[in-house]
């Protein structure tokens, strides 16, 4: 097993499809990286957030982030389930984020999600930024299409939490969901905890494709 450290990393880019997908799938992450890194630059873009939701995301994300002074948070307005259609543009959204920011880490949807919104995002994000590291993150959900990720992000139990506490207290609209519910977050965070031995019993879980180790560089 190689231990590596993502601290060094300065320039975070965050894409979710929906308003509280960030947050499921890398809210642990973001909260670690924020309190070891808060000279961070990172950038929260979420594609779909329709009424209520968009209050939801920003104050999310302002809370998730609050240790970092250089964020930049935008809500997009795409039509939710709708992603495969309006294809076109949320790819023009894409190049124009890679025109004004460039990232070092991505995290993004995971590419085998079932959910089509995922999917288009996780795809984009790979045709959009080639050599860049993108980690794609998980959602649990009906469709049961969880996999075998290959990187985890040990967290300790008190950003573990915090991830949860906030999902709870900011996605209110998203209550009465069978599965959003703090025992569901949890048991995602010990099961990942034991498959990386976590000293805390919790991690958060990504799918890396693609990792070049050293000082080459193609851009």
């Amino acid at each position: 097993m190689l231990n590596f450290s993502l601290h060094s990393a300065r320039r975070i880019l965050c894409l979710g499809a929906h308003a509280d997908d960030i947050e499921i799938g890398a809210g642990g992450a973001l909260l670690e990286l924020a309190e070891k890194r808060p000279d961070l630059q990172v950038w929260w873009v979420v594609f779909s957030a329709p009424g209520e939701r968009s209050a939801e995301a920003q104050a999310s994300a302002n809370d998730f982030l609050s240790a970092i002074p250089n964020r930049e948070i935008k809500i997009g307005s795409f039509s939710e389930s709708y992603f495969p259609n309006e294809w076109p543009f949320i790819k023009d959204w894409f190049e124009e984020i890679k025109r004004q920011f460039d990232p070092e880490i991505i995290f993004t949807d995971y590419r085998d999600d079932r959910h089509q919104d995922h999917r288009v995002l996780s795809d984009l994000a790979w045709n959009t930024f080639r050599n860049h590291l993108i980690l794609e993150y998980e959602i649990l959900k009906y469709d049961g299409d969880l996999g075998q990720p290959n990187v985890f992000i040990p967290l300790s139990e008190e950003l573990a939490s915090r991830k949860i506490n906030l999902l709870m207290q900011h996605f209110r609209t998203q209550s009465k969901k069978h599965w959003f519910t703090r025992d569901s977050f949890e048991a995602m965070l010990r099961i990942r905890g034991i498959e990386c031995v976590s000293d805390t019993g919790r991690a958060e879980a990504f799918y890396c494709r693609k990792l070049v180790l050293g000082p080459v560089s193609f851009r």
